[in-house]
């Protein structure tokens, strides 16, 4: 399959995960394109996500260096944006959906059911659901119609790992992954349901395990300094 710009970033944000791409190793676009078989234009773009996401650092001449982050950082960034989303969604289940935002959060459940009911899933079927899953959290938090959860979330996700945009899965293991995405997808049809029924704090309690959920714990091995995210958690 012919890498796109999405494959590309989550491939190495994979790898950054799993330790191949090490804390403190330099990176750069051209023997990184090289490695994935792509153009140097999507390695380029993907980096500077990276970076945004709080996973790379730019260097002062070229390339970049892979940070070195702790289990700390990455449980306290998950945490926070959990409770932000789940302000989110108590504040939409108060304030009540509108028609638009109900139809759209019901068309992306469809979406994600359709995309999850095969029986052998494939990365671009993880990929699909990567957008659908943006688009879902997204929608949650424009429902709550409060600009200061969006301000907070903007900074948030500049730490790793805590933007609901940046999911990593292990291409080794789908049969495990499919089970992994199926359950949270489970979680927001039962955050849809809270919603659309007005109960706020079930929605909101519901939100902030789900964000802990889709990333899966996190374990740092005794004999090293790398982070390992092992992603399965609560099946």
């Amino acid at each position: 399959m012919k890498k796109n710009q999405t494959n590309v970033l989550s491939e190495l944000r994979q790898m950054i995960l799993e330790g191949a791409l090490s804390a403190g190793s330099r990176i750069a676009e051209v023997p990184t394109a090289e490695m994935l078989g792509v153009s140097r234009t999507p390695v380029r773009i993907a980096f500077r996500a990276l970076e945004q996401e709080g996973l790379l650092t730019k260097l002062a001449g070229r390339g970049y260096e892979v940070r070195s982050i702790s289990v700390e950082e990455i449980m306290g960034a998950v945490e926070v944006r959990g409770v932000l989303e789940g302000l989110a969604a108590r504040q939409a289940a108060e304030r009540g959906l509108s028609l638009e935002h109900q139809q759209a959060l019901a068309s992306l459940l469809e979406e994600g059911d359709q995309i999850l009911d095969v029986k052998s899933l494939q990365e671009a079927d993880l990929e699909r659901y990567q957008q659908m899953n943006k688009r879902f959290h997204d929608i949650v938090i424009e429902a709550a119609h409060n600009p200061a959860i969006q301000a907070a979330l903007s900074r948030n996700e500049h730490l790793p790992f805590a933007s609901s945009s940046a999911l990593a899965f292990d291409k080794k293991h789908m049969q495990r992954e499919a089970r992994r995405f199926q359950f949270a997808h489970q979680q927001h049809h039962h955050v849809y349901h809270a919603i659309v029924n007005g109960l706020g704090t079930r929605a909101e309690g519901i939100m902030r395990e789900h964000a802990n959920a889709t990333l899966g714990y996190v374990h740092q091995p005794k004999d090293s300094d790398s982070l390992t995210v092992i992603t399965e958690r609560k099946l």
